[in-house]
């Protein structure tokens, strides 16, 4: 029982390691700060925001709105 306990936890670590290295800063580059921090108690929250829009002025919202500017341009030449 000891063996599974550990293995099950060490699952469970590396899934709230690897969900802090994408999800986790996904969050924050949206600009939901709230949810990021709250996220590291309920990680499911992390989740929640690395899925809904970027807030306006957002980093991730500005590299987007460059992506966009470069492909209409690239696309009207």
């Amino acid at each position: 029982m000891y063996g599974t306990q550990t293995f099950l936890g060490l699952i469970i670590a590396m899934f709230y390691i690897s969900c802090l290295f994408t999800v986790c800063i996904m969050t924050f580059r949206k600009g939901h700060t709230l949810l990021g921090i709250v996220g590291f108690i309920l990680p499911i929250l992390w989740l929640v925001g690395a899925f809904i829009p970027a807030k306006q002025g957002s980093r991730y919202d500005i590299e987007q709105q460059i992506v966009y500017q470069r492909q209409i341009a690239e696309y009207t030449r």
